[in-house]
């Protein structure tokens, strides 16, 4: 029974920490280039998006873990967009009545959801075959995942594009408050218009893509060089004895 209670907590803890950095949706398996390139002019429109997207990732996944043995197996994929569609409806309605500026900054990206490769994805892949207690903490993780993935590239296209942070633009309940990171007593302007455009936004998602590669493969070579060393060692101290 203790054994099985470790599989079991090893098994949640896998499905939370996975999505965040060894599988991250965006980074690692390269889903939601989509809403990762659209929403990250401005920081708070990425991290409104982050939130929309895990709330909807979390209520789809849990629907779909809930109700996988019922649906028929010939009209699965229907069905998840059914209730993805339903979660997403519900996010978009609630949004635009309490955060108008948020749903008008997101646009037509937040009802595209409801097509999101990673959102179907999981529904498919996780939630269909696992619990609901596994399926919301596979969402919780890869919610956080895409979340900091697209807020990262948001807070480095918005402070080389305009040369500040802006708060208080989207979320409205708070006081309004630019922080010139990039612009000198406001006679120098450092800021390039050129992070603001797509094609900035598919710089900075490729730097980033590079530098997590390169992170990747250095950590691989060094796992390789210990194990050579431990076998020499271990080669080393046969000899000895």
């Amino acid at each position: 029974m203790a054994d099985k209670a470790i599989d079991m907590r090893g098994e949640r803890k896998e499905a939370f920490v996975s999505g965040i950095w060894k599988a991250n949706p965006l980074f690692v398996s390269l889903l939601g280039f989509c809403p990762a390139l659209a929403v990250t002019t401005s920081f708070e429109s990425a991290f409104g998006m982050a939130i929309l997207f895990t709330l909807v990732l979390l209520g789809s996944n849990v629907c779909v873990s809930l109700l996988r043995k019922l649906i028929p197996e010939e009209i699965t994929t229907p069905c998840y967009i059914v209730i993805i569609a339903t979660f997403v409806t519900v996010v978009k309605m609630l949004c635009e009545a309490f955060l108008p500026e948020l749903y008008t900054s997101l646009g037509v990206f937040l009802s595209l959801l409801v097509v999101n490769c990673i959102v179907l994805g999981r529904s498919e892949a996780y939630a269909s075959k696992n619990t609901v207690l596994n399926s919301a903490l596979d969402a919780l993780g890869n919610g956080i995942g895409f979340g900091w993935a697209i807020c990262l590239i948001a807070l480095v296209r918005e402070i080389l594009g305009t040369g500040q942070l802006t708060f208080g633009k989207v979320f409205t309940f708070i006081p309004e408050y630019s922080l010139p990171l990039l612009k000198v007593d406001g006679v120098y302007d450092l800021s390039i218009e050129f992070f603001q455009r797509s094609i900035g936004g598919f710089l900075v998602l490729g730097i980033a893509l590079a530098i997590i590669a390169a992170i990747d493969i250095h950590k691989r070579d060094k796992a390789r060089v210990d194990a050579l060393l431990a076998k020499k060692r271990a080669a080393a101290q046969e000899g000895a004895n």
